[in-house]
C-alpha cells in the first residue's frame, strides 16, 4: 500500500510560477512510476507529467517547456515545477504513483491540490 499527500498549489496570476509536491508513505520502494495528473470537475484525469525508474519522462504537450517533474533519490517525494502559468492551467492537480508487482499494476492517487491561475 502507498499513501500519497500533495502540498503546494494555490492562487497565482498568469505568468507566475508555482510548485506542487507529493509525499509518499508506505511501500515507497515498490513505486515504479510517479507523476502528476490534472482533473477538472466532471472530466477525466489528464496526464501532466510522469517519470519512472527506467529514466523515462513524459509531459503533456501543454506542459512541455514550462513544467518540470523532479523527484528525490529516495523515490518518496516528487514535485512539479510550473512556470509561466496560464489561466487554462487552472485545475485540480493530483499526484499519482504506479506500483508493479506480481505482473500486475496498481495505481495510487493523492486527494489533489487546487491550482488556480488568474488572468
Amino acid at each position: 500500500q502507498v499513501q500519497l499527500v500533495e502540498s503546494g498549489g494555490g492562487l497565482v496570476q498568469a505568468g507566475e510560477s508555482l510548485n506542487v509536491s507529493c509525499t509518499a508513505s508506505g511501500s515507497v520502494t515498490s513505486i515504479y512510476a510517479m507523476g502528476w495528473y490534472r482533473q477538472a470537475p466532471g472530466k477525466e484525469r489528464e496526464l501532466v507529467a510522469e517519470t519512472d525508474r527506467d529514466g523515462r519522462t513524459n509531459y503533456a504537450l501543454s506542459a512541455e517547456g514550462r513544467f518540470t517533474i523532479s523527484r528525490d533519490n529516495a523515490w518518496d517525494m516528487w514535485s512539479l515545477r510550473m512556470l509561466s502559468l496560464k489561466p487554462e492551467d487552472t485545475d485540480i492537480y493530483c499526484c499519482h504513483g504506479r506500483v508493479i508487482a506480481d505482473e500486475a499494476s496498481y495505481e495510487y492517487w493523492g486527494q489533489g491540490t487546487q491550482v488556480t491561475v488568474s488572468s
